[in-house]
């Protein structure tokens, strides 16, 4: 079971979050409704998840094809729901960047296999109604 610790460190909206194993990050909200800016926010961590998520699963299929990934970079934009509380991600795009020995089939064939049977937090988005799409550019 995972374990999270929140300590709430200023006089606004910003968390000092710890893991287990004693990983850090900080979390706020922008200035423009509260918070300090200083960190964070909550659903754009979510987003990051997705990213990392999916980066794990990619890494380890190009590991395992031994493919070598001199860059690997990916850009993440999120759309949420309009006028509603709590406001879900609707949709979510990722551009996927690569640069190494694999093709871009390769690349476009793991990115498939990660969001769509691999990654935990894109099955979890898509439960909650986000559309994910994707697409891999070679630099």
């Amino acid at each position: 079971m995972a374990k999270m610790l929140l300590n709430r460190i200023n006089d606004g909206f910003a968390f000092h979050v710890v893991d287990e194993a004693g990983n850090t990050m900080r979390m706020d909200i922008p200035k423009d409704q509260g918070g300090h800016g200083t960190g964070l926010r909550p659903m754009q961590t979510l987003l990051s998840a997705l990213g990392a998520c999916s980066g794990v699963d990619i890494v380890m299929i190009f590991n395992k094809q031994k493919e070598t990934m001199e860059d690997f970079q990916m850009e993440i934009e999120g759309e949420r729901e309009a006028d509603k509380e709590p406001a879900l991600w609707k949709q979510i795009h990722i551009i996927f960047k690569f640069k190494g020995t694999m093709s871009k089939e390769k690349a476009e064939k793991a990115c498939a296999l990660s969001i769509d049977k691999y990654c935990s937090v894109a099955a979890t988005l898509r439960a909650a109604g986000a559309i994910i799409t994707w697409n891999v550019e070679m630099l």
